[in-house]
């Protein structure tokens, strides 16, 4: 898996202190409140206490294999640890622990010590139940992060459209367009592509756009994007078409590239992708990878099921329950709609 180092390989497969406690004396929560649950980023950590000193701790995450590294090393620092040790604790202990996290990562440390203070706290009050706020500076988890009045939304779509390419293509090349120019990469690192192809995304999907539009980044101020997974990439161009209208295998295989980028972004999928909605992004695929959109027949969310896919390729669990419907957190997985 590309950006795992081995301690954090380890960590995420380590089963130690994954599950719940029956009856716990302290419960903590982060992303399960409300309409939260399955939309979100989650960790609960239960605990059992004696004399103010851990004695168990467990585990459940609904997140990336970082957020489950960052747990479980969150565990195994406070397991036996007092509760005022592990009010004390921060997410850079966490990460020292891990070998450091990459940078677009970190949050995850902190989802992880936002949850086991909370159980602590949860220990001492008139609840055991604690849930906290994940106050990480992110995107809002539903907040589109392109709106149809974006400047270079709006000029793209105002461009002539081919009579090859549909509307809901170039929508969904606008949005992937408009969103990367938002970020700190430079607009193909962004999207995982090269120069080349960025242009002949522009040049096909949008012909006669003016590109002095997209603006230049400072080359010093630009940062890496985060590594594409190869293994995840591969998932996808397996399921690209090998017969069919040469327009539409071409857009099949810069989607399969994309699509494998931003899975590597926080947050949903369709959301790193700028869509307005979650139906564009299965919609997207059930047109340009339809083997992959019938693979995926049981609905699970789209970044939480390549990653399964790259997982089971390699013997690897992603997953602790053995099968979904033995599952507490069947809905976080499987929603009404896929992400």
């Amino acid at each position: 898996m590309d950006g795992y180092t081995e301690t954090i390989r380890k960590y995420a497969a380590d089963n130690n202190h994954v599950g719940q406690l029956d009856n716990p004396d302290g419960t903590g929560e982060v992303g399960l409140t409300g309409g939260e649950a399955g939309r979100r980023l989650a960790v609960r950590f239960t605990l059992n206490v004696a004399a103010h000193q851990i004695k168990e701790i467990r585990f459940q995450v609904f997140g990336c294999g970082f957020t489950v590294a960052s747990c479980a090393a969150a565990a195994e620092l406070a397991q036996g640890q007092t509760l005022e040790h592990i009010q004390a604790m921060t997410a850079s202990v966490i990460e020292h622990r891990l070998g450091g996290l990459p940078a677009e990562r970190r949050y995850c440390a902190v989802l992880a010590i936002q949850a086991l203070q909370a159980a602590a706290a949860g220990t001492r009050g008139d609840s055991n139940r604690t849930q906290s706020d994940f106050s990480v500076s992110r995107q809002d988890d539903h907040q589109g992060r392109v709106s149809p009045r974006d400047e270079l939304y709006k000029a793209l779509m105002a461009t002539a459209a081919p009579a090859d390419i549909t509307d809901d293509d170039r929508r969904l090349f606008a949005c992937l367009l408009t969103v990367a120019s938002h970020e700190p990469y430079s607009l193909a690192a962004g999207l995982g592509i090269d120069e080349d192809t960025c242009e002949s995304i522009i040049k096909t999907c949008f012909p006669g756009f003016d590109d002095s539009m997209l603006g230049d980044k400072d080359a010093d101020d630009l940062v890496s994007a985060p590594d594409v997974s190869q293994d995840i990439l591969a998932v996808l161009l397996a399921h690209v078409p090998e017969e069919g209208q040469a327009s539409r295998l071409q857009l099949a295989h810069w989607l399969a590239r994309i699509i494998a980028a931003r899975v590597s972004q926080p947050g949903h999928l369709w959301l790193a992708m700028g869509l307005f909605e979650r139906s564009q992004l299965t919609a997207s695929i059930q047109r340009h990878l339809p083997t992959l959109a019938l693979a995926n027949n049981r609905g699970m969310r789209w970044k939480k099921y390549l990653f399964k896919q790259m997982c089971d390729a390699h013997g690897g669990l992603l997953c602790k329950s053995p099968t979904c419907t033995d599952c507490s957190e069947y809905e976080l997985c499987f929603p009404s709609q896929r992400d």
